[in-house]
């Protein structure tokens, strides 16, 4: 029997506020445990939670990035379990009445799949398991989070995938949050059944956790529909579950039985008031939110010319490509500046392992070095020096090419005595050329090119050394 695979997500993502979402309390969680904790995120007597607004600027803007109906009226709930890194014995989340409804992400192929919610709730604590026992860290309970719930529309692994994929770049783009999965900002359950084909009727859900990665929510799901499609066809019947990813072992382990929503005894938090949303506010988001990755690729294209892979390098980041476009605006050929871009800043960043807003080299800087390049001040290798000069000691282009003595050399007189020498050097190369090869002629070039420190005209030095072949 044949089975049609039904995959849905559920994506936590942390959004890149400067405080937990009721409380003072900054959001960074690491470092010494349990310093970022205040009397709120630990539900002490007395106190009250109060809303962090920026939170909700960014759930908004997550929720239009995503084309969802943003709702103006939402209820914050208490879900209610008992675990050591909870420390109030409920989360506060939303439940019947979500922020967001609907929505979309891409999946590739002009597909996508549907939302079926964001909402606002709180992060839990931390669990440390250790040789002398389990250790609790609450510096990241109360961090705000917005939970994208998708409709079971993925058919396959690599759909989920490229979901993730996607929704990681839109949220990034709009500023929402990092979302790091190896930091713990963006982190996923799949959830994954399967019926026979032509069913209509989805077969027994299990919830995957444990999921650290894209490849490995991957390899989790392809996993999973090659266990239960055994059990299937064998006769047996998948139970109801959530399975933790043990991606050391390729395999998932049963963890427990799956709650459902009464486990949780969801109801209204009293010490919250409904969360109300006016028109102005949306639209004055929505008016923020600028430029989206896929408007962004459209208009390169169109504006600049740019092949299909520069465009997919300069936009995986907001700023990267707002990089690019300032370098264009100071006067830098795209092609040239997207070039430049994609292999020495980025290495740079690597390198260095630095930020952009770390390298010592503006916009204005890179279009005033291709600047010299396109006059042929500069030789193509030269360059490269006088950038990584610019960014050690932060000057700028003609400055650098000063300092390292980089003028490009293009006066016949002077390239003249070292064709010559070169050709003397090597006699036989010159001979080879003469009878028509051409491959030593390379050797020649780079003879000149080592004697100037790479600052020779390569087009000159070519038509000196055939000159000066052709007449000996």
């Amino acid at each position: 029997m044949n089975f049609t695979t039904v995959i849905g997500l559920e994506v936590h993502v942390q959004l890149a506020t400067r405080t937990k979402l009721f409380s003072p309390a900054p959001v960074d969680s690491l470092g010494e445990p349990n310093t970022r904790v205040h009397a709120v995120d630990l539900g002490l007597p007395g106190v009250l939670p109060r809303l962090n607004q920026r939170a909700i600027e960014l759930a908004v803007r997550a929720a239009l990035a995503l084309d969802g109906a943003v709702q103006p009226v939402s209820v914050f709930a208490r879900k209610n379990y008992f675990y050591p890194d909870l420390p109030k014995g409920y989360q506060i989340s939303q439940f019947e009445r979500p922020y967001c409804v609907g929505g979309r992400v891409p999946i590739g192929d002009g597909r996508h799949c549907r939302l079926e919610r964001i909402h606002l709730e709180e992060d839990a604590g931390k669990l440390v398991h250790t040789d002398a026992g389990t250790l609790v860290d609450l510096n990241r309970a109360g961090v705000p989070l917005i939970e994208i719930v998708s409709e079971p529309d993925l058919r396959a692994a690599e759909d989920a995938a490229a979901f993730l994929t996607n929704l990681r770049e839109i949220l990034r783009f709009a500023g929402v949050s990092d979302c790091d999965m190896e930091l713990g900002s963006m982190r996923c359950d799949a959830n994954i059944s399967l019926m026979p084909v032509g069913a209509t009727e989805y077969g027994t859900k299990v919830e995957l956790k444990n999921l650290n990665s894209i490849k490995m929510v991957q390899r989790a799901l392809e996993y999973e529909q090659r266990r239960q499609t055994a059990i299937l066809a064998a006769g047996g019947a998948v139970a109801a579950e959530t399975r933790g990813w043990l991606d050391e072992r390729g395999e998932s382990r049963p963890q427990r039985s799956k709650e459902t929503a009464p486990d949780y005894r969801y109801f209204p938090d009293p010490d919250l008031p409904p969360l109300v949303l006016a028109e102005s506010t949306i639209a004055a988001v929505r008016g923020e939110l600028g430029e989206l990755p896929a408007a962004r690729r459209a208009r390169f294209a169109a504006q600049y010319g740019l092949p299909e892979y520069d465009i997919g390098v300069l936009t995986q980041d907001r700023r990267l490509g707002d990089w690019f476009e300032a370098v264009v605006a100071a006067g830098a050929e795209p092609k040239a500046a997207s070039n430049w871009i994609m292999t020495d800043v980025l290495g740079a960043l690597r390198e260095f392992r630095i930020e952009l807003d770390e390298l010592r080299i503006a916009p204005t800087g890179l279009a005033a070095l291709l600047a010299l390049l396109a006059q042929k001040a500069l030789t193509a290798v030269a360059a490269k020096k006088v950038f990584a000069h610019m960014h050690q000691h932060g000057s700028d282009a003609a400055a650098s090419m000063r300092a390292l003595g980089l003028e490009r050399i293009a006066e016949p007189e002077t390239l003249q005595p070292l064709v010559e020498a070169a050709i003397a050097a090597l006699p036989k190369a010159a001979d080879d050329v003469r009878n028509g090869v051409e491959k030593p002629l390379d050797a020649l070039k780079g003879h000149v090119m080592r004697a100037t420190k790479g600052r020779a005209d390569p087009a000159i030095v070519d038509r000196l050394l055939r000159d000066t072949i052709a007449r000996s």
